[in-house]
């Protein structure tokens, strides 16, 4: 008899039924950043127990809201061709943290439109929940959408549960360097999952690391930004409510996924 294929299910004898393609995973997409500062001793409150906060001199409250609107697929690139399986959205939030005296990124908030990008998120350590997110596209033709370029303007909102939790604006003023400095890290994650006991130990409890691979970067443009957040009755992103924005950046991201690196676990 076959051992069961498939990552990570349903398992069958040939793996074809899985939710997820085997690794290499490919990402091509365009993202929208709003990057802002909070209170500090609210990203405490976002980080479990055994990760600190980034040091005082590292701007330990500051956040990246990302927006992003993703074409994937495998290492076969078979959903290309059949772009229901590969073409997704999702809008996150990356803090910086400390975790056995190395500065990482950590994704604490993360929705997503697509069972396979949760799915996928779920086996890195990002804590995915679905939600409704929209991100203004540029165009080079018509008028239907900004240009990349000085005055383009750009909108997007993120809504889950039928509640809207957050919407954003950035208008592009030049060209720069960089799309911001907290996202900037390698991603340091926890992998969790319950006992079927349900008696308050975790079957799953590890500490993990990754970074992109054969990373493609296109041009910067960054310019003003607006950010609001809103109350949901199964959120807590108000947590993160800005204080202060620091800017806003559009910028178009290749990278492939081809594993990560366990710190701690069992």
């Amino acid at each position: 008899m076959s051992y069961p294929q498939g990552l990570p299910f349903p398992r069958t004898a040939s793996g074809g039924a899985s939710l997820l393609p085997q690794l290499p995973w490919h990402y091509s997409g365009d993202l929208l950043t709003v990057e802002y500062r909070t209170n500090p001793d609210n990203v405490r409150k976002v980080l479990p127990p055994d990760v600190e906060l980034a040091n005082d001199d590292e701007d330990p409250g500051a956040v990246a809201f990302i927006w992003a609107d993703w074409q994937s697929c495998g290492a076969d690139y078979e959903e290309l061709l059949d772009p229901v399986r590969g073409q997704y959205k999702e809008a996150f939030v990356v803090v910086r943290c400390r975790y056995e005296g190395q500065l990482y990124s950590r994704c604490v908030f993360i929705w997503v439109d697509k069972d396979f990008a949760l799915m996928r998120g779920y086996l890195q350590g990002y804590p995915k929940k679905f939600g409704s997110i929209h991100q203004t596209r540029p165009i080079t033709v018509g008028s239907a959408g900004p240009r990349l370029e000085p005055g383009g303007r750009f909108g997007m909102t993120l809504a889950a549960n039928d509640r809207r939790l957050a919407t954003a604006t950035v208008t592009l003023e030049n060209s720069v360097t960089s799309n911001g400095f907290v996202n900037g890290h390698p991603m340091l994650h926890h992998r969790w999952f319950p006992r079927i006991e349900l008696d308050g130990r975790d079957s799953l409890s590890e500490v993990v690391t990754m970074s992109g691979v054969n990373v493609e970067l296109g041009p910067v443009y960054g310019g003003r930004a607006t950010l609001d957040v809103f109350d949901s009755p199964t959120e807590e992103l108000t947590l993160l409510a800005p204080e202060e924005i620091i800017g806003g950046y559009f910028r178009s991201v290749g990278t492939t996924f081809a594993g990560g690196r366990t710190l701690h676990g069992v």
